[in-house]
């Protein structure tokens, strides 16, 4: 598993680089970078933590990024986890962002 950081979307907040178990996600020039994203332990914690779809996460053994895709943002106190599939689907789960971390 794997992630890809864009450097358009990200908005310099670093969350992810709080919650990367690995501490994989670094800062370069005020944006979350991280340099070798084969390392990516797949545990999603960035995914999750980042509200402003800059962080794919490549779901599966998929490095070559032509699989399936999974982002987050925020509306409200709902998370919106966005699931793009190789053929072009899109899958939209809702999630209640104030009870979800509650179990």
């Amino acid at each position: 598993m794997s992630i890809r950081i864009s450097k358009e979307s990200c908005v310099g907040c670093l969350a992810c680089t709080r919650v990367c178990p690995g501490s994989l996600i670094k800062e370069k020039d005020g944006k979350a970078f991280i340099r070798y994203p084969r390392d990516c332990w797949g545990c999603a914690s960035c995914v999750k933590e980042c509200r402003f779809k800059a962080i794919d996460f490549y779901l599966g053994a998929d490095l070559g990024g032509n699989g399936t895709v999974m982002n987050v943002s925020e509306e409200g106190d709902c998370l919106l986890w966005k699931i793009i599939k190789p053929d072009g689907t899109e899958r939209i789960i809702e999630v209640d962002g104030k009870n979800s971390n509650k179990y």
